[in-house]
């Protein structure tokens, strides 16, 4: 597992990371969320070795990465900010990584086959669209068939096709007991893919919980009604202390009374009821809800 604790950065008076603790378990896929500049790729960064911290520890199966003999068979990556040389080939460029790790050769024509890669295995990075690069890099990733995958932003550049086979891929994993960090800002993928939800902001952690409690903890769910008269239920409801909010097309989305008692109120005023459905927030409006919450707390 990934054991972060009291992590700290500071890049002169501003500090990126404030002691941030968690821990990402093997068995599922971790999302690891935050607005920009929220320190997600720093921490990612400090979990790799490729920055150093000013306090605490990242450790990935209980050491620090850099005591990692050949770490790409402990850790698969892909950051944002990596690159391989745009001269070098795809098989070229495998090789060398499976060299240096002692990884079987035959792995490379199993990874490239994997992200969809066989056929330009030959060509130049440079000549790669962004797609193409991406899934490169995913490849480098899966190259050592690690315990553990940290993916930043991985998602990037792909086609329909090649989200949907690397939310497969991830999900496989974890159901071998793999563990599985990866940032993204699509929520609606991250809805699809992350069982846990790791939420930090301003470097600081906000929220560490599975997916559907973060939802249901934070998250503002309301019941859509619709009737012939909404104003005469608007004011009712609001009698018994909901919030109600009149739609567009006319409907009223209610928080703060369940279905039932909307149905109930209903009834007693002799109003028919059109439509009643009760609706979840999203991933994506449950995370700007609370982002939102922590700006106007500061």
């Amino acid at each position: 597992m990934i054991d972060v604790q009291n992590l700290t950065k500071r890049y002169g008076p501003n500090t990126a990371v404030h002691g941030l603790s968690f821990t990402v378990r093997p068995g599922a896929v971790t999302g690891f969320l935050g607005p920009n500049g929220a320190g997600k790729s720093t921490t990612m960064r400090m979990m790799l070795g490729l920055t150093r911290p000013d306090d605490g520890s990242a450790r990935i199966g209980g050491r620090a990465y850099r005591e990692l003999r050949h770490p790409a068979r402990h850790v698969g990556a892909v950051l944002e900010t990596a690159a391989p040389h745009r001269g070098m080939t795809a098989a070229g460029h495998l090789l060398w990584l499976a060299r240096a790790n002692r990884v079987p050769r035959r792995r490379i024509a199993e990874v490239l086959e994997a992200v969809d890669l066989a056929g330009a295995a030959r060509r130049r990075i440079g000549t790669y669209s962004l797609g193409m690069a991406q899934r490169l890099g995913l490849a480098a990733a899966l190259l050592g068939d690690p315990p553990v995958l940290v993916l930043d932003e991985p998602v990037n550049g792909l086609d329909a096709e090649g989200i949907r086979r690397l939310r497969g891929t991830l999900r496989a994993m974890a159901a071998e007991g793999r563990t599985v960090l990866i940032s993204s800002h699509l929520m609606t993928e991250m809805s699809l893919v992350a069982d846990h939800l790791i939420v930090i902001h301003r470097g600081r952690l906000v929220a560490d919980t599975g997916m559907g409690e973060f939802l249901r903890r934070h998250g503002r769910s309301h019941v859509r009604v619709r009737t012939p008269d909404p104003g005469r239920l608007a004011r009712e409801l609001e009698r018994h202390g909901a919030a109600v909010t009149r739609t567009a097309d006319g409907s009223l989305a209610v928080e703060g009374l369940p279905a039932a008692d909307i149905s109930h109120r209903a009834a007693v005023c002799g109003l028919p009821l059109d439509e009643l459905s009760t609706h979840s927030a999203s991933l994506e409006d449950t995370f700007l809800d609370l982002i939102g919450a922590g700006e106007s707390g500061r």
